[in-house]
């Protein structure tokens, strides 16, 4: 037998021991207040035999119908004690109100042994109440405390019966019939406490702390980490935790499976013999959301350049912010329309974004002939090139010719220059035209420049 069933049978013999004590003297007595602490002491009895079968129950092992245990046999056996408690309690509180009601207090005796009776149950509710908290606390047991909750009730219902004895030989015969109606009110209290504590349990909530304890021991332990999902239950003294984490995605198995016997010892030892069972997904990085981000607001027509993509987190919520450049044409209102069909566009494509935060820059001259060239239309830079050609030539050239190879945008251009012009002079006119090309039209990344006489 178990430290734990040995605790619980010890309570089963006191428990005993009072009925018989109470009941006898009350009955010899006719103390009301007696009998009520009597029948209080009987369902302490029936308790503690409840309470004894169910650590029996509670201490089996998992099994493959019982995955998590029987621990809650322990809360099971609590919550019909505390059932059967307030029905007593309601008699004895109506027999009480009776009594009080009618002025019939009955021939109550308070004699001597009946006050040495009440001294020595006062003595073995202190002493078992003590062991019952003690055993409690040790094993971490819910129907070890129960059972220490209503030994301490005990102890109250018996020091008021005492009292009510004490002024019975005063001369107040009333006063057992309030000392029974005070020990049942007791009861009650106790007992609804009781049921209130054990249908938690039953129905999972969460209990208080624990979560906030096993969260700060993971945070400690694995700062890196991100807890997705942590869920608390307890039954039979010990907590069950199921936690999902998120470790880097680049992490290989080894790695995580280190992380997840990392948060497993770091939680056992915030809350010590709990189950723990850690699942680790990739995380999903900063980077992976500004690039789809990034894709998402180019899909927009009218963006031509995005940058400075950003994310934050912010009461834990992610927010995202990124700059913009559109057309320097465009008016504001056209502007802020764009602006608004990208952060619509990032909202549908990345809804782990709670919020978007975009700023409008207008793209300059230059730039917007690189974004032409790379969506493919080159007229812009075509422009520019004849302007160039004529302003240094005084005609336009004789031929333009764009192509694009694995560097980027080409530019062929035949130019004309007097028949009598130098070698010299027309290779200085042509670098002085591909220079100002370079200037005026970065989307060109090299120039030929071909040279014939008018």
């Amino acid at each position: 037998m178990g430290p734990q069933q040995r605790t619980a049978l010890l309570s089963v013999v006191a428990a005993a021991v009072l009925v018989a004590l109470k009941l006898g003297t009350g009955l010899a007595t006719g103390s009301l207040g007696l009998i009520a602490e009597a029948l209080h002491s009987g369902t302490d009895l029936v308790a503690a035999l409840l309470t004894f079968f169910a650590v029996r129950v509670a201490l089996r092992p998992a099994d493959l119908d019982h995955p998590y245990g029987h621990g809650k046999a322990e809360h099971l056996a609590a919550l019909g004690e505390a059932a059967f408690l307030v029905l007593v309690s309601g008699l004895i509180a109506a027999q009480s109100v009776a009594r009080l009601i009618s002025g019939e207090t009955g021939d109550v005796e308070a004699t001597w042994y009946a006050l040495l009776v009440i001294v020595i149950v006062i003595g073995i509710d202190i002493s078992r109440a003590t062991v019952s908290w003690r055993a409690a606390r040790r094993y971490h047991s819910a129907a070890l405390a129960s059972n220490a909750l209503h030994f301490a009730s005990d102890l109250l219902g018996s020091v008021a019966v005492l009292i009510g004895l004490v002024l019975v030989r005063a001369g107040e015969p009333a006063a057992d019939a309030v000392a029974a109606l005070f020990v049942a009110v007791l009861v009650v209290t106790a007992a609804v406490r009781l049921m209130r504590q054990n249908i938690n349990v039953l129905m999972d909530r969460s209990p208080a702390g624990a979560q906030e304890q096993a969260r700060a021991a993971i945070e400690q332990a694995e700062p890196s980490v991100e807890v997705r999902r942590l869920r608390v239950r307890e039954a039979g003294g010990r907590h069950f935790i199921d936690v999902v984490v998120g470790v880097r995605p680049d992490a290989a198995m080894g790695q995580a499976h280190a992380v997840a016997d990392s948060i497993e010892g770091a939680v056992r030892r915030a809350l010590p013999e709990s189950d723990v069972v850690v699942h680790t997904e990739p995380q999903e990085g900063a980077a992976d959301l500004r690039e789809r981000a990034s894709g998402a607001a180019l899909t927009v027509r009218g963006v031509r350049e995005v940058h400075n993509v950003a994310v934050s987190s912010v009461g834990g919520r992610r927010e995202l912010s990124l700059h913009l450049k559109l057309p320097p044409e465009l008016t504001l209102d056209a502007a802020h329309a764009v602006a608004t069909a990208v952060e619509d566009a990032i909202k549908a494509v990345v809804p782990e974004i709670a919020d978007v935060h975009t700023h409008i820059e207008p793209l300059a001259r230059g730039e917007a002939d690189v974004q032409d060239a790379a969506r493919g239309d080159t007229r812009g830079v075509e422009a520019t090139i004849r302007e160039v050609v004529a302003g240094r030539t005084g005609r336009p050239p004789r031929d333009v010719r764009l192509r694009r190879d694995e560097r980027g945008l080409v530019a062929l251009v035949t130019v004309v220059l007097p028949s009598h012009a130098g070698l010299g002079d027309a290779h200085a006119v042509a670098t002085e035209i591909e220079h100002e090309l370079r200037r005026r039209a970065p989307a060109v990344v090299d120039a030929v420049i071909h040279t014939e006489p008018a």
